[in-house]
């Protein structure tokens, strides 16, 4: 295959059908939605099969257990998807939608329009869903696709697009809005990210050295986050029953995603009430600790954490945990190690709370929930194309308005300038 023209040839299309999708009209475009739901519900055995196939596949190539837990496709993960495409189908439409309008000396009126970015690359490895919440944000956004899974996700993710393309050609949309490129050559990824005479916005999502290769290589706007070193800071005043649940929920939930804890941070005052209660939680997970030298002398069975625990993101069962002496030190651990990409306080006191809200600079900064709530779909965002940690744009996850942008509209009524 000559990648190049390949490459061309799916930008080619996708500006062509960017143009169609972004005069879509609502109902057009919910149909679309529905009509892939209903196309996973009918092909699930086809999309478990093709799944198998990666599975064993990643197997025999010696996959991590973090990657094969985000290529592994469930009946329980395709009802996800299709109650994922379900929301987004009932999610208020921005496209069109005007703001801030108002009159103008001159006499005319002055306001802002919401429209598509127009087409979207997406680049991601492993997690085969993600092929279906980027494809139902494009749609529903008025946006064109193109799609680079990982090469080790190429069987799920061409049954996963049989079942889009049929829920676009249902309701008479073009179906190369959303293409997924079928060349498992990393080639692909350098042409797609150079293409901005097709492309508009490139979404990475994967490793951080994918992203990293994509931010540094892209001749095309990039909606980015590195890493996701997220952290649980128990305060003093915590309520130690939220505090365990939280930080087990946090660390355990699954170890595979960018919202999970990997650095644990505990107030000295309560660390010998709360710490031996968590260790044995994360032992019956068997998660390995690793601590400060104030932790250790606590925990004995945790390892020595060095400085290159506190900026580690695991993706595995292991925790880095520090005990600080006030909500200060948390805060600067945090602003100083941490990824910007979310982070949570446990406490019972109010100003603790908002002084953390507030001065923690991460794209989201929490109040007694788990980290593992960073998610579009927890949300309310139907799904996401991503998280972003930039802060020009869109910032946290990005759902329907962060694929949108907006453009001036003026009402005149034979108005000239004087």
């Amino acid at each position: 295959m000559d990648v190049k023209s390949y490459m061309v040839e799916l930008g080619q299309q996708a500006r062509a059908a960017s143009r169609v999708m972004a005069a879509a009209d609502t109902g057009l475009k919910n149909t679309a939605l529905l009509a892939t739901a209903k196309a996973l519900a009918n092909a699930r055995d086809s999309l478990l099969a093709a799944n198998a196939i990666d599975m064993e596949n990643g197997r025999s190539n010696n996959l991590d257990a973090a990657l094969l837990d985000r290529l592994e496709l469930s009946s329980e993960r395709i009802d996800d998807m299709i109650e994922g495409l379900q929301q987004v189908a009932s999610l208020r439409d921005p496209i069109g939608e005007m703001s801030e309008v108002s009159y103008r000396p001159s006499g005319i009126q002055v306001g802002k329009m919401r429209v598509p970015l127009g087409v979207i690359g997406i680049i991601y490895e492993s997690r085969p869903n993600v092929t279906v919440e980027a494809a139902s944000l494009c749609i529903k956004s008025g946006n064109a696709t193109i799609l680079r899974g990982g090469s080790e996700a190429i069987e799920s993710n061409q049954a996963i697009a049989n079942c889009i393309k049929q829920g676009l050609v249902e309701a008479g949309l073009p179906e190369t809005a959303v293409q997924v490129v079928s060349t498992t050559d990393r080639a692909a990824v350098g042409e797609l990210i150079t293409m901005a005479e097709y492309v508009d916005v490139i979404v990475p999502r994967g490793g951080k050295g994918l992203i990293e290769r994509v931010a540094r290589d892209a001749k095309v706007a990039v909606i980015k986050h590195l890493d996701g070193i997220c952290h649980v800071y128990i305060d003093k005043a915590a309520d130690l029953d939220k505090a365990y649940n939280i930080a087990l929920n946090s660390k355990t939930h699954r170890y595979g995603t960018c919202n999970t804890m990997e650095t644990l941070l505990v107030h000295a005052a309560v660390a010998e009430q709360i710490l031996p209660l968590l260790s044995q939680g994360y032992q019956q997970k068997e998660v390995e600790l690793r601590g400060c030298e104030k932790t250790r002398a606590i925990l004995p069975e945790a390892l020595v954490a060095t400085e290159q625990d506190w900026s580690s993101e695991y993706l595995a069962p292991i925790l880095a945990i520090k005990i600080v002496a006030s909500l200060d030190e948390a805060i600067a651990h945090i602003n100083h190690y941490g990824s910007h990409h979310t982070d949570s306080i446990i406490s019972e006191d109010y100003s603790s709370g908002r002084r953390f809200m507030r001065e923690v600079d991460s794209s989201s900064v929490m109040i007694n929930a788990s980290t593992r709530f960073a998610d579009g779909f927890e949300y309310g965002l139907g799904a996401e194309i991503g998280i972003s940690t930039d802060k020009i744009h869109a910032r946290g996850p990005v759902g329907l308005e962060g694929l949108t942008s907006q453009k001036y509209v003026v009402f005149g009524d034979g108005h000239i300038r004087q």
